[in-house]
């Protein structure tokens, strides 16, 4: 993970800040757009951000747009092709979905958001292309966050977006490659802050944003604050944290309460182990949690579209940055706080007061989980 010193970041809290900045950035592109994205929905926000791209396409910007092929696999035909009308260049990372078989390389999916723009601003988090809105089986708004970078850090992310559509771009036997991007960055510094841009992969990057975490977090001397919708850490990850509240750190989880999916109880079953240690831990109820981000000793923080749960750390295509500036960390660390106070906190007593059913259903769902993850990964607690 290398830092570069010279960055402005700005925290973009929902899609209410994060599409009109991103809206903007789109409509003063002179050059090149990369928007890779999990989830594009043709709702109000997805369509006033494809009329931007149209826009930008139309009057000779090279639109490079990637999804994927399960978080958007209702995207409609009859929109991929007003698009491509406008010479908006439109791709699917893996369009071959496997729902009901356990094929690993048809469950590697892209779940990063980024977007370049001339190489010059980037944003990363994990914040899709849909409006806050439109919660499907949730309650909304959804709670989230991205940033808006300018600065060295752009190069790396511009290198890495532009390999992935080149890499996607020959699996698709493109005959037409995309206009080549800006190949270095203006050479005035746009700020002051240190940014680090962290990717996951199956190939070079396994498991660089976990090393991250972990690297923060046993460095970690007063305070960890993570707030993650899908937790189900690995145990090296568990261990980090146990460790550290032993040492005194003070350990918070904010976390989603209301379950999307079944298999997301099986975080239930590391909750007594976690009371125990001094953890605190609070379920977020009100509306869709839907963040990835951690704010550690008041200096070091991440924002982006990875989970600590197995899918991410282990399947997924992430991308995350690690921030090292106080300001943006007492920013975010506001933020987090200001959601945890409309959060409820679960103690070890009323844990232990909890059904033993709810508890064995917990348990079986963590069964679950690492059966599954036996036949696609050779086992998540390997590690």
């Amino acid at each position: 993970m290398q830092f570069s010193s010279d960055n402005q970041v700005q925290l973009l809290r929902t899609g209410a800040a994060y599409f009109p900045a991103l809206e903007q950035a789109i409509e003063q592109a002179t050059v090149a757009i990369y928007l890779q994205t999990y989830i594009y929905a043709v709702d109000d926000t997805g369509t006033r951000i494809g009329h931007a791209l149209k826009k930008a396409a139309l009057r000779g910007v090279s639109v490079n747009l990637l999804l994927d092929g399960f978080g958007s696999k209702d995207f409609p035909r009859e929109y991929i092709a007003d698009l491509q009308k406008s010479g908006v260049k439109l791709m699917f990372y893996r369009p071959k979905i496997s729902p009901w078989t356990l094929q690993k390389r048809r469950l590697i999916r892209m779940h990063r958001k980024v977007t370049v723009i001339d190489g010059k601003i980037g944003f990363v988090g994990g914040i899709n292309i849909i409006d806050d809105n439109n919660t499907p089986g949730q309650t909304p708004p959804r709670i989230d966050y991205a940033v808006r970078l300018e600065g060295s850090v752009v190069l790396e992310i511009q290198e890495s977006v532009h390999k992935l559509w080149q890499r996607m771009s020959w699996i698709a036997r493109l005959k037409r490659k995309p206009k080549p991007v800006l190949k270095q960055l203006p050479t005035v510094a746009k700020g002051s802050t240190k940014v680090a841009f962290v990717t996951r992969s199956n190939v070079l990057h396994r498991h660089d944003i976990e090393n991250a975490y972990l690297q923060a977090i046993n460095d970690a001397r007063s305070e960890i604050i993570i707030a993650n919708a899908y937790f189900l850490p690995s145990k090296r990850f568990r261990k980090a944290l146990l460790a550290a509240a032993a040492r005194g750190v003070n350990v918070k989880l904010l976390l989603q309460g209301r379950k999307e999916y079944l298999l997301m109880f099986a975080t239930h079953a590391l909750y007594s182990c976690f009371l125990r240690a001094s953890i605190t831990i609070y379920e977020y109820r009100t509306s869709f949690l839907h963040s990835k981000v951690a704010v550690i000793d008041s200096q070091w923080s991440t924002v982006g579209s990875s989970n600590i749960d197995p899918f991410s750390l282990m399947l997924a295509n992430e991308a995350n940055v690690v921030i090292e500036d106080s300001t943006f960390a007492y920013e975010l660390k506001a933020e987090i706080e200001e959601t945890m106070s409309r959060a409820e906190q679960v103690t070890l007593q009323s844990w232990e007061k909890t059904s033993l059913f709810k508890r064995f259903f917990s348990w079986m769902m963590y069964g679950v989980v690492k059966i599954f993850l036996g036949f696609v990964v050779n086992t998540y607690e390997k590690d």
